[in-house]
């Protein structure tokens, strides 16, 4: 195969650069829902993401959803009718496990403050299979109430200068009506300026922000006070939809909303994922892929917008990110979604304060249980903790440094705080022109980017290096670490047999691994070639 060449680059590793290479991808990892945390297998995943993938907070959704029992206004007994209590009381047993395991890794909760308990909810129309309330509250005072109460207790258990440390994002895409908000969008603001003023009243030192709204889009679907799908056509029948004037949701109108009423934003929060789905004009909906250069583009955007607002040192929060929003996207177990991740977080890295993928784990039942180890999740792991290709792909990303010794298109090469050399390099294949690598229904789906190409040459020259160091070198392709290719040739099992689980892991973490070795005179010499949706690791081997 004819493999794509640059030119030998020489770069100095004892070099002073001002370049800050900031770790995005590991600031905050996402999580389905706060009682999925309850169970042994979710704290086990997490501990490696915290151990293994360097992560920092950890965001889900459901905090005081009814099966985590915080909101009460009756005592249940087991038979019978539960009995009436005389006024609402807070029980957080259950929210205090959770929060104890995150905290005993050395991680912290990025706040989610949602859903609505059931007794405070105006409708009762439910969304999951875990029937979340995803309604405006009947009592704004009560909702007020029990926010104060909640993050008083936290203060109370953990102390004000941890609770100080966590973010607190007001909802999750409100702008999803009728399904993660049954209100309009006013009402969304309202409980924004409620919550907020209430987070403020407990301590002025806590940070709060939203809107937590979903992707950007082209059209003004969401420009009125309901999600009006009669707009979405153009974007749905487009012959090119990389092309369409791309924009955040609810951004700027937040930031209008609160200006007027001087209202606090410390961080803005969005959720991009580099694909949509429209509806047509008869109703048929499309999926729609972006381009591979979205997630950057969209960034650059939001920067700028919050630099011209009232709110120009607010941060920038991506609480949720993946290469598509579906948790049945086979394209998620595959070495092209690490590629394509790998990219997008180099990319974008100087243009927000964390990127949380979304999710770390498989454990995740917003349709319920996955079908099979390999159903499409987000999880970097499997229901299991099989690793798939992202997880690799994020712990190579981990291991780089934070000073910047050069960055290319297809790479990063990094000074660590031991000033070792620690960098990535990857193949996302020319022949891919723009495109990104979109989604797919099942694991056969995703084989149409198995021949895409060509190799790529890896060649730099590396000085100031101490000399008999040795460096490992991991390389990620399609023939090491697919294991969901492997699951493929197994027939796809459903449910795996001990010995079937036992294989899978080996292949999962089987690696091209070599050893490269500093020379007298302090250098290293890189020159590998990488096959395409390869991903490539160099940090120091440990003595």
């Amino acid at each position: 195969m004819t493999v794509v060449a640059p030119t030998a680059l020489t770069v100095d590793g004892r070099a002073s650069d001002e370049r800050r290479l900031h770790h995005v991808w590991s600031v905050c990892l996402g999580a389905g829902r706060a009682n999925e945390a309850l169970r042994a297998d979710w704290q086990d995943h997490f501990r490696e993401a915290v151990s293994t993938l360097g992560a920092r907070y950890v965001r889900f959704h459901g905090l005081f959803h009814d099966d985590m029992f915080v909101y009460r206004t009756a005592n249940g007994g087991g038979f019978g009718p539960p009995t009436p209590l005389p006024a609402p009381v807070y029980t957080f047993a259950y929210v205090d496990k959770v929060f104890d395991a995150i905290l005993a890794t050395g991680a912290r909760p990025f706040v989610e403050l949602g859903f609505m308990p059931r007794e405070l909810a105006t409708q009762t129309e439910t969304l999951f299979w875990w029937k979340a309330h995803c309604s405006p509250p009947t009592d704004m005072g009560a909702w007020v109430d029990l926010v104060t109460a909640t993050v008083t207790h936290w203060i109370e258990r953990y102390g004000i200068d941890e609770v100080r440390a966590w973010p607190f994002e007001v909802w999750n895409e409100p702008n999803l009506v009728p399904h993660f908000w049954t209100g309009t969008r006013t009402e969304y603001f309202e409980l924004y300026a409620a919550t907020a003023r209430a987070l403020k009243a407990i301590d002025p030192a806590l940070r709060v922000g939203g809107p937590s709204s979903s992707v950007f889009v082209p059209d003004a679907r969401y420009d009125g006070e309901y999600h009006d799908r009669s707009v979405e056509a153009a974007t749905a029948e487009a012959e090119d939809p990389a092309g369409l004037p791309w924009k955040p949701v609810w951004i700027r109108e937040l930031i209008d909303y609160c200006a007027e009423r001087d209202l606090p934003i410390d961080f803005l929060s969005t959720h991009l994922y580099p694909t949509d789905y429209a509806f047509d004009t008869q109703g048929v909906g499309r999926a729609i892929s972006r381009d591979r250069d979205a997630t950057r583009n969209d960034l650059l955007q939001m920067k700028q917008l919050i630099a011209d607002s009232p709110y120009p040192d607010a941060a920038v929060h991506v609480t949720e990110w993946s290469t598509s929003p579906s948790s049945r996207d086979f394209m998620h177990d595959t070495v092209y979604a690490a590629t394509y991740i790998t990219r997008a977080f180099l990319q974008s890295h100087d243009l927000a304060d964390s990127i949380a993928y979304w999710t770390f784990t498989d454990v995740f039942e917003e349709g319920g249980g996955g079908i099979g180890p390999f159903h499409g999740g987000f999880g970097f792991v499997t229901e299991q903790g099989i690793h798939k290709p992202t997880f690799h792909a994020m712990e190579m990303l981990n291991r780089l440094g934070d000073r910047i010794l050069l960055q290319t298109e297809d790479g990063i090469l990094t000074r660590t705080g031991d000033d070792a050399l620690a960098a990535v390099f990857f193949n996302y294949p020319e022949s891919m022109g723009e495109a990104s690598v979109g989604a797919a229904t099942s694991f056969t789906q995703t084989l149409r980017w198995a021949e895409e190409g060509p190799d790529r040459r890896v060649a730099h020259v590396v000085t100031g290096l101490t000399p008999g160091d040795r460096y490992a070198a991991e390389i990620l392709d399609p023939d090491h670490g697919d294991v969901a290719g492997a699951w493929h040739r197994m027939g796809e099992p459903l449910n795996l047999t001990r010995a079937q689980e036992v294989e899978l892991r080996l292949v999962a973490d089987a690696l091209d691994r070599r050893t490269l070795v500093v020379d007298d005179d302090g250098i290293l010499r890189i020159d590998i070639d990488l096959a395409p949706w390869a991903v490539m690791s160099l940090a120091r081997a440990a003595h």
